[in-house]
């Protein structure tokens, strides 16, 4: 895989059973890439592992005064020097594209994730978690993937200057062999430590990330209540509480660094100290002693190396352990595998009801249903039922069984083919940056255009306001952009745009949750006959409270305690249910019993009427 390639076409099932798993799982799905790494890095290490012998074999030319040997010995040297930088150049070139590609794996794995579970996520996984797991994580993960390939060459390298050394200078060459594993090895102690401390600190990071996530979705709402300050206080705490772990953690980390250079340097002092003695004891030649001394000097470079790896596995270790519980999660609790139920069930043949088993809902089909709930959370969770996004799915364990198209559970289908039949729009949709063709360019029947979605929305004031925010040369409202999350837009622009890309779609069965909670009862009662217009023929679900939307549908459906209690017309549901008008009329207890004392008067009041009429 190269970086032209991205995205991949599939990015695989990852392993996300644990961090240390997926991260294997990753580097198995790169083989191909880190073989290359390891291949280049070879070729480096194995030209700065030759240098030191060069340079030796160099200086006993120098001293014998064979300028054939010295002649050679520069074309080794140039040799070694072009291995150096060819290996050098094409091991950063295949290192940095095994971590683009990882990086981009992960990805792809989160964004395929977050689509699959919508809305529930969140309330599984906290967002600034998710924000940290697919932004910083990733880099983590990537980099310790790619330092894998670079520590093997490394490692090489080391094995080949000490054994290199046992064979040309073995007086000296014993003395590198045994202080190199301990310079390896010298750190070990002190890496559980850092990690604990690298741990406390990204988890500061993602609570601050948390917090300033929250903050910034809710500023407009802490400025009507005057709580800006405080969470702006909140968020500096949080922030000097990782700056505070940050400290600690690069304490542990720089004396780490400062044992990898004072070791080395120590190994450094004691071969030219020894050699030295040997050297004017006749046992070791000056050479060989120029060798050693590079070799160790060398040595220095790849051993960082394994510094690196130590580091970028504790920093990538607890990354992938939040990726990897981010992947691991399913639509239902109980793990059930989805792709075996989709084999067994069939998709539903256009034109069926849809029944909610677990509240009594039904929604004829091609009917313009509403649904009343006086809970605002429980139509949320309905409207998540009916599209079959439920969290809980079967009834094995006491669970609400699945919700009915056509008689088929919606859970027991693909999540394409159910998302396909059914179009969940929640209260809070959103947004993405970009044109407004690009906005709805989004999988459709084709059969409701652009321009008849915006209509039946109610459009046509957004269409302006873009238009005139656009820069020049910008003539077609389409070709407009929208920020992030459409934030230069109010919230009833938003929610009638999202309405419009939606009724663009033309599912089977369309769910709208208050789709019209944030614009003025004028144009709601337009967008209330648009919806009605454009989705004739078609099933549509609106859950509301509005009488003006209550009044254009043609069955209202009242649930109440979690059960459908109530169905009828609006009108007739308004006259004959009081549930349902305290919910519609926003009535409290001592109006709803003012209210039934007078229509009590009111009967017997006619009562004696007809029996006055009657005597006379």
């Amino acid at each position: 895989m190269q970086i032209s390639d991205l995205p991949y076409p599939d990015p695989g099932v990852p392993d996300a059973r644990s961090g240390p798993r997926f991260l294997w799982w990753l580097g198995r799905g790169q083989l191909g890439g880190q073989l290359r790494s390891l291949a280049w890095g070879l070729l480096h290490f194995c030209g700065v592992a030759g240098l030191p012998y060069a340079v030796g074999l160099g200086v006993e030319a120098a001293v014998d005064r064979d300028g054939r040997r010295l002649l050679l010995v520069g074309g080794l040297l140039l040799l070694v020097g072009a291995a150096i930088a060819v290996g050098d150049a094409m091991l950063h070139r295949t290192a940095v594209t095994n971590w683009i590609t990882a990086a981009a794996r992960v990805q792809q794995l989160l964004a395929r994730k977050t689509a699959e579970l919508g809305s529930a996520l969140t309330r599984r996984v906290a967002a600034g978690e998710v924000v940290a797991v697919s932004t910083g994580d990733v880099e983590k993960i990537g980099w310790f993937v790619e330092a894998v390939s670079r520590f093997l060459a490394a490692a090489f390298s080391v094995v080949v200057i000490c054994v290199g050394l046992l064979f040309y200078a073995p007086s000296i060459g014993v003395v590198v062999a045994v202080g190199v594993p301990v310079l390896a090895l010298s750190v070990l102690p002190l890496l559980p430590r850092a990690t604990r401390r690298a741990d406390v600190q990204r988890e500061k990071a993602g609570k601050a990330t948390e917090l300033a996530s929250d903050t910034v979705a809710g500023l407009r709402v802490l400025r009507g209540i005057g709580g800006e300050e405080l969470f702006l206080d909140r968020y500096r705490d949080a922030s000097q509480e990782v700056r505070k772990a940050a400290v600690h953690s690069a304490r542990m980390w720089a004396l780490i660094s400062a044992i990898q250079v004072l070791l080395p340097g120590a190994l450094l002092v004691t071969v030219v100290w020894y050699g030295s003695v040997l050297v004017l004891d006749g046992r070791l030649a000056v050479g060989e002693l120029v060798a050693a001394f590079s070799a160790v000097a060398t040595m220095l470079y790849p051993l960082r190396h394994f510094e690196e790896i130590a580091m970028a596995y504790s920093f990538s270790r607890p990354s992938a352990q939040r990726a990897a519980r981010v992947l691991s999660l399913t639509r239902t609790d109980d793990g059930a595998d989805q792709a075996a139920a989709a084999k067994a069930v069939e998709v539903p043949a256009p034109g069926g009801n849809l029944y909610d088993p677990a509240t009594g809902l039904l929604a004829p089909a091609g009917r313009f249903t509403a649904v009343v709930c006086g809970d605002p959370d429980l139509a949320g969770r309905l409207a998540e039922r009916l599209g079959g996004h439920a969290v809980h799915a079967g009834d094995a364990d006491g669970a609400p069984p699945s919700v009915l198209l056509g008689g088929v559970a919606l859970d027991g289908l693909a999540l394409d083919a159910a998302r396909g039949l059914v179009l969940v729009q929640d209260k809070d949709p959103v947004l993405l940056s970009g044109t407004l063709r690009e906005l709805f360019d989004v999988p459709a029947s084709g059969a409701v255009a652009a321009p008849a979605a915006l209509a039946a929305a109610q459009c046509g004031d957004v269409l302006d306001a873009l238009l005139q925010a656009a820069p020049e040369g910008v003539d077609d409202a389409m070709d407009a952009r929208i920020t992030e999350r459409g934030r230069s837009l109010s919230g009833g622009q938003r929610q009638r745009l999202a309405l419009a890309r939606s009724l663009v779609t033309d599912p089977e069965v369309l769910v709208l949750d208050e789709p019209t909670s944030a614009v003025d009862a004028h144009t709601e009662a337009r967008i209330a006959d648009g919806i009605a217009a454009l989705r004739t023929g078609r099933t549509t679900v609106v859950l509301a409270s509005s009488p003006l939307l209550l009044d254009r549908a043609d069955r209202v459906v009242l649930v109440d305690g979690g059960r459908a209690v109530a169905a009828g017309t609006h009108r007739g549901l308004l006259r004959d249910e009081p549930r349902y008008r305290a919910v519609v009329t926003r009535e409290t207890d001592e109006e709803q019993r003012r209210a039934g004392e007078l229509a009590g008067l009111t009967g017997e009041l006619t009562e004696e009427l007809t029996e006055i009429e009657e005597s006379a």
